[in-house]
Order: structure tokens, then sequence, then C-alpha cells
């Protein structure tokens, strides 16, 4: 059939969609310019921070965290897993992930928090974000990437703008719901003492729910680690570069350690962010062992 004579005519949504970003090009060029400068100096400075220590000291540095978070099994294998990177030669393009990942979570978060918590206090404003975030997070990946490159050119820049906008709907999603399944009778028991709305989001709410938030938090890092890596095809430094590089050129043993990298990176920030959200569960962390004995030092010796 001549899609001339078909019943239903064809509805130019893409085309409207490059007209909207045309337009936005040419009148809110001010605006890009703003964001790409604050995103350059964030990620820049973060990655010059990462790297100015030696390798070494800022593995010790990272170990280190690992075991006051967790525990000194994860503070073991993140030293010897990093070892394994530097190895590699691999350290700098880690860091530099690092860098993207982090500065693109804080971001997200700051996004994602308030408005969870809207949602969570609000069926319209729930109503609303609910299919925004469908959109975004069932949208692919590599569609992100054309109007990041038309708004910002090639690098860091565009990669930063695709990543938040791919990561941010688990955050906003587990933050509503987090709210959400805070324990009716313990809001209704604040109202009772006379706590007004934010006492009680600020004193009930958001404590209980941190677990849920940080698992939101989580999947955040997940989602911009594995969209810093796509963020490689349009210039974005890191590990994502480097596989784009051994996907071009065939190279299986960069692919392999660039890929192991992103890895190791993953397991690392997974791990982090697993115990912030559920200190009580780890035991072993230095915190931990902090916490204890100082219980034992003012409980009183009969």
């Amino acid at each position: 059939m001549n899609p001339d004579d078909s019943l239903i005519p064809r509805i130019p949504v893409g085309d409207w969609a490059e007209s909207g970003i045309d337009w936005l090009t040419q009148n809110a060029s001010g605006l890009f310019d703003l964001i790409s400068t604050i995103f350059n100096f964030l990620v820049g400075n973060l990655t010059y921070g990462l790297t100015a220590l030696e390798p070494l000291v800022m593995i010790v540095i990272l170990s280190l965290i690992a075991w006051i978070v967790r525990s000194w099994k994860l503070a073991l294998g993140t030293a010897l897993t990093f070892l394994l990177v530097l190895s590699m030669e691999q350290w700098v393009h880690m860091m530099e992930t690092m860098a993207l990942v982090l500065v693109a979570t804080v971001i997200a978060v700051l996004i994602a928090v308030p408005v969870g918590i809207l949602a969570a206090r609000n069926r319209v404003v729930s109503s609303i974000v609910r299919p925004i975030m469908d959109f975004m997070q069932t949208m692919p990946a590599f569609v992100y990437l054309i109007p990041a490159v038309t708004f910002f050119s090639i690098g860091v820049v565009p990669g930063m703008v695709a990543t938040i906008i791919f990561a941010l709907p688990p955050g906003v999603r587990m933050t509503e719901l987090g709210i959400r399944q805070v324990d009716g009778e313990t809001v209704e028991a604040g109202e009772a003492f006379g706590a007004s709305p934010w006492q009680i989001l600020r004193g009930i709410q958001l404590p209980l729910a941190v677990p849920t938030i940080m698992a939101g938090v989580n999947q955040v890092i997940m989602l911009s680690l594995s969209m810093g890596v796509i963020a490689g095809m349009i210039g974005a430094p890191g590990l994502g570069k480097e596989v784009v590089a051994a996907i071009s050129g065939l190279d299986l043993a960069l692919g392999v350690e660039a890929g192991l990298g992103v890895v190791i990176l993953a397991v690392y920030l997974d791990r982090l962010t697993a115990a912030l959200g559920d200190r009580g569960s780890y035991t072993g962390s230095l915190l931990a062992a902090i916490q204890r004995a100082r219980a034992r030092r003012l409980t009183p010796t009969t």
C-alpha cells in the first residue's frame, strides 16, 4: 500500500522534536554555555583531585574508606583490584570515569530526592511525574546523546547531561516509595504531638526511608556508570572512551582491560552505597568497631 493512501496520516513527532531542539539551540545558548562551564569545572577539578595524588596513595585512601564504611574484607578486595587496574595502565581512565559518575550522581540525587518527596506528598505531582519517569527510563540510552551533542558539542559535558537524565528516574521512584512506605501510625503519632509537616518529614519520614532512598542512589550510580561508558562514544573521557577505541580497532586486549576496570569500579561503588544505606548490618566496619568501643567505655562497671 502506498503510504500516501493510508487512513492514518503521518504525525511528524520527530520533526517537532527537532524544531524544538533547534529553537533551544538558537535561543538558550547562554544557558547551555553556563551549564558547560559548571560541569567542566566540577568534573575537571574532581578528576584533578583524584589523579593529583600518587596512585598507591589513592588506593590506600579508597581502601580505608571501604574499611570505614563496610569491612576490612572490602578494603582488601579494593586494594587488590585497584592494584590490578593500575597494573593494566587504566588507573587514570578509571579516575576520570569515577569523577564523571560521582558528579552526575550528586546532581541527579539533588534533583531526584526533592522531586520524589513532592511526589510522595502530593498525588497530583505523582501522577505527573510518573509518566515522565517512565519516558526517561525506557527511552534508549543512545537517543539522549543526540540532543546532548547538539546542545554541547562533544566531550564530557554532553556525556554528563545524558548520564544525569538517564540515571534520574530510579532516584525519584525510590524516594517516593520510601516515604510512602513509612508506617502511617508513626506519622499520626508525630501529628498527635503537634509536629509540623516539615518536622514529620525531617524527623520521621526521611530517617525511616533512608534505606530505600539509598537503594535508589545505588541504582543511580549504576546507571550513571553504564551511561558513562556509552558517553565515551561522544568523547567523554574515561573507561568508556577506551571501550569505544577497543571496538573501533577490534582490540580485544584493550576491551577486556577497560571492561574489567568498569566492573571493578562498579563493584566498589555498589558495595559502598549499600553499606551507607544499611549501616547496622555491617558490624565489621571500622565505624561499627569504634561505636562498640565507645559504648563499652561509657557502660558503667559494677
